[in-house]
């Protein structure tokens, strides 16, 4: 084992897309009637849920950026920049393939849907503006870290902004990009500022991860960040606005979700690098190195890719409360077997692909 491996982050994206599918499969299948937000228990639910979006953002940007600068390092940067601009798009490629029937070949009926933007496709194209970003700093490790962090809080102070902005004028294809007006929930903005903050973090471990006590330094600046954040960042944004009269800092405050949820994703991962050597379990590290495999499988199921028949259309908003539950660990499970098998298979057939590449060379 390396002895600088980040293996908490394996955990941390190992927890998010647990939290995201059973987030999906209780908000698909779960009569409305129990959706009652005086209720504690779903208020907590609920919570958690919306923390879980920010956590894998933010972790994707983190180990993306963090592979990206120690190739550089390792003198195979050229390789990694291109292999992220692959994997780039190839999220943007599944992300839209997910959402496009097989029966458009015989109907031909294409609908602005299949346009809609989600994680994946806003995932993506982070990855390959944190490539042109980090190429563009001429590969300086310091510059990156500045400007990651100046566009994470420049996206989230400035999101009164575009925040219903008006795209009419745009295509419906790069408009999904920025508004939710047509379906998309994920939008390129704000969402990158996570990957940007995300970006930052990893310049930090980059710099430091080598020094004897930077754990303990690094999960106690997380937790007194992430509660400034929490309780304190919206009386900043005032504090600013107060001292220099521009009025988006009034706007942010007012309606400050993006610099609190960031403070959450902060303390979850004080938590997890806290206790990362209780975490480095074999099945935890490999779900959290199987997230895309985990999603693509949970949102077939779920959702009907391909076919348009998911269980949404069998069992709808019909369950109580303990079956939405053992319902969901059932789901989870079933999906990481799945996904597991899935692997194992594939990496099988590349392997015998290189076999007879080699034998006929």
């Amino acid at each position: 084992m390396s002895k600088h491996r980040l293996y908490f982050i394996d955990a941390v994206r190992a927890f998010a897309i647990l939290m995201m599918l059973q987030g999906h499969f209780i908000d698909t299948f779960l009569d409305a009637s129990y959706k009652d937000y005086s209720n504690i228990s779903f208020k907590i639910w609920n919570y958690f849920r919306g923390i879980t979006a920010p956590i894998f953002f933010t972790i994707s940007g983190l180990i993306f950026s963090y592979l990206l600068i120690t190739a550089k390092h390792k003198g195979i940067l050229k390789k990694r920049i291109s292999k992220g601009l692959i994997r780039g798009l190839l999220l943007i490629g599944i992300g839209y393939i997910l959402r496009i029937p097989i029966s458009i070949i015989f109907t031909g009926e294409f609908h602005n849907y299949y346009f809609v933007v989600d994680v994946l496709q806003s995932i993506g194209l982070s990855i390959i503006c944190i490539v042109f970003f980090y190429k563009i700093t001429f590969k300086k490790t310091l510059i990156f870290s500045l400007l990651m962090l100046i566009i994470g809080v420049s996206i989230f102070v400035t999101e009164p902004l575009y925040r219903t902005i008006n795209t009419e004028n745009l295509p419906l294809f790069f408009s999904n990009y920025i508004t939710q007006k047509n379906g998309s929930v994920f939008t390129f903005l704000p969402w990158f500022g996570y990957m940007a903050f995300g970006a930052f973090i990893s310049t930090i471990f980059y710099r430091y991860l080598k020094y004897e006590k930077f754990k303990i330094y690094t999960v106690i600046g997380f937790l007194i960040t992430g509660v400034i954040l929490i309780n304190f960042s919206s009386l900043i944004l005032m504090k600013l606005f107060f001292l220099t009269d521009i009025q988006i800092f009034n706007s942010s405050a007012n309606y400050n979700y993006l610099f609190t949820r960031l403070g959450n994703v902060l303390i979850i991962l004080a938590l997890f690098y806290s206790f990362e050597r209780f975490l480095k379990f074999p099945l935890i590290l490999k779900i959290g190195q199987k997230t895309l495999s985990i999603y693509v499988i949970h949102f077939i199921i779920i959702y009907g890719s391909f076919t348009g028949y998911g269980l949404n259309k069998i069992i709808s908003k019909t369950l109580t409360p303990w079956q939405a539950i053992i319902s969901a660990i059932i789901f989870l499970i079933t999906v990481c077997f799945i996904s597991f098998y899935y692997v194992k298979t594939n990496a099988f057939i590349y392997s015998k692909l290189r076999e007879i590449k080699a034998n006929k060379s």
